[in-house]
Formats: structure tokens, sequence, C-alpha cells
């Protein structure tokens, strides 16, 4: 039995057009069948045990649901679920802000009401003052993932270390990697690029070239790069029996150089493992007591700062 929906803002469907149209806006009446309800709870668990992580992509969903809940691991699951998705946080059933959606760039423009809220923005800016909190350290460290929509998470972990998460989304951009390789130049220290990208015929060429036209350019610019696959790896993903799938061979350029018959998303790796190896590989790569000296000045200043800015208050 078909149940009855009302789309708030659906546009009409044609007169003979037997095709139900898109909702648009919020659904005000949504009445899913048991089995879409049941599916739905587990989803309400799976983000309630990754609030910290929020928000998950929804294909991190899916792969939790597979792992968890014994959801069908095929790209049509993955489809349906992302069209049940939509409608459960067009119901409000799931917090919109729950779920990562990619593609989306906004550039805002910073503007201030009159001078007095210019002032009172500085002042109340100096609390926020921080130094770079990678002073001192042998090496500076940068992460970087083949997934744009995954910054989010990373920064979250890199963000107190005053760690850069880089991301060109896929396939890396050449004038990314120049600008970026110029950059560490300039920064006269080593670094070290920590890499999460998917484990299949694609992220394999798109990590290798990275590294290559990381170092070539860096060698040109005199910066001293190391590469460092953190995640997701072969021995990752069988010793957490990630779910795998046959590389796509047919009509895949880079399968031809791939060695291995299974592959791995990184977006498989359970958030929290993946957070747990993030923040492992930037403890094992710091100097704590350096870490924590620069973290205490920064208090220090920034307190002396805000003290120098309360006189502008009127």
């Amino acid at each position: 039995m078909k149940c009855s929906r009302r789309w708030a803002g659906a546009r009409p469907t044609p007169p003979g057009d037997k095709r139900m149209s898109r909702p648009r806006g919020f659904i005000e009446d949504y009445r899913p069948q048991a089995k879409t309800r049941a599916l739905l709870a587990s989803v309400g668990n799976i983000l309630r045990l990754y609030s910290a992580q929020l928000p998950l992509s929804i294909r991190q969903i899916f792969y939790r649901l597979v792992a968890a809940y014994a959801y069908e691991k095929t790209e049509q699951a993955y489809n349906r679920l992302i069209e049940l998705l939509n409608k459960a946080r067009r119901a409000r059933l799931i917090p919109m802000d729950a779920i990562r959606d990619d593609g989306f760039v906004e550039r805002a423009i910073a503007y201030y009401d009159d001078v007095a809220d210019f002032i009172e923005t500085v002042r109340l800016s100096a609390q926020e003052m921080r130094l770079d909190r990678q002073i001192g350290q042998a090496q500076r460290l940068v992460l970087w993932c083949e997934a744009s929509g995954m910054v989010p998470q990373l920064e979250r972990i890199a963000d107190p270390f005053g760690i850069t998460v880089c991301s060109s989304g896929g396939t890396d951009s050449l004038t990314a990697k120049h600008r970026m390789a110029s950059r560490w130049a300039r920064a006269g220290k080593p670094i070290t690029l920590l890499h999460l990208g998917d484990y299949d015929p694609s992220g394999s060429v798109i990590g290798s070239a990275l590294a290559e036209d990381l170092k070539a350019f860096g060698d040109t610019y005199g910066a001293d790069i190391e590469f460092v696959r953190l995640a997701v790896t072969a021995e990752q993903a069988r010793q957490l029996s990630l779910p795998s799938q046959p590389p796509k061979r047919e009509g895949n350029s880079h399968a031809r150089s791939f060695i291995g018959e299974e592959t791995w998303q990184c977006e498989a790796l359970d958030p929290q493992t993946l957070a747990d190896i993030v923040q492992g590989a930037i403890e094992q790569r710091i100097d704590r007591d350096i870490y924590e000296a620069v973290v205490a000045a920064e208090a220090n200043i920034r307190q002396d700062v805000f003290s120098r800015f309360e006189g502008l208050r009127s």
C-alpha cells in the first residue's frame, strides 16, 4: 500500500505525468513504512555514536550500516540510502547539519554595522589570538586527504596542534601542488605530509602523483618533503575487516597499474578509528613539551593583548 505524502514547496506534477515530483523544502507529512523506520533508527544510532565526529558523509553512514547492521553493500543500496536520507532530513527526522553535503562553495564578505561594531570585533578577536603551535618542532606536519568532504573531521583533530588540512577533492590540482611546495620551501624546515585516501586504482594513482609532484617541486624550490601514507592501507583494511570490493578494471585507465584484488574506501574506516589513527600519527611526530610550552605562552600573550584592547571600549 502506498503511503500518502504532502511535500511542502514541491513542484506540481504536470497533467498526465505519472512521475512523482521530487520534494522541495520540508516534507510536512512523511509516513515511512516499518522497514524504513527501522533503517532510520539505525542511522540515528550511528549519528549518536559518532556525535563527536559529526557531520558524517552519507558514504560513512553507509559503511557503518554495512558493518554494524548488515545493510546491503551495493551501489544501488547506497543510492537508495541517499534518497532516504534526503527525505528524512526534509521531514526533520534527522538534523540537517548531521550529514555533510560536498560541493557547495561560499565566499562570504566581511562587513560591520558601524565603527563601534568593528572595534568590538577586533577587541573580541584578541581572545582567539594564536601563535604558530608548530614553532620549535623539528618538522612541520600537514594533513592531506583525497576526499574534500573529510576536511571538517580532520580539521577538528589537527586544529589544536596548528596543523593545516589540505584537499583538492579527488584528482589533485597541479596549481595547488606547486603553490604548496613553494610555500613549504619558505617555511625553512622539513615538511611531513600525512596522506589519507582510498585504496583503489584511482586512489593509488592520485596518491603517487601527489607524492611525486610535491617532491619534484620541492626539490626545485629547496623544500624537504616527506610523504607518509596514513590511511587507508591494505594492512589496516585487513586488520580492521573493512568491507571491500574488487577493483573496477573495465574502462578504468588507472586499473592497469593497480596491484591487488581488493579495494577499500577511506570512508569505510570507523570515524573514531580514523580519528585515532590521525591523532596517533600526530602525537608520534611532535615534541609534547615544546608544544605545551607554546600553548602556555599563547595564553599569556592572548590575555595581554586582550587587556590592551579593553581601552577601546566606549
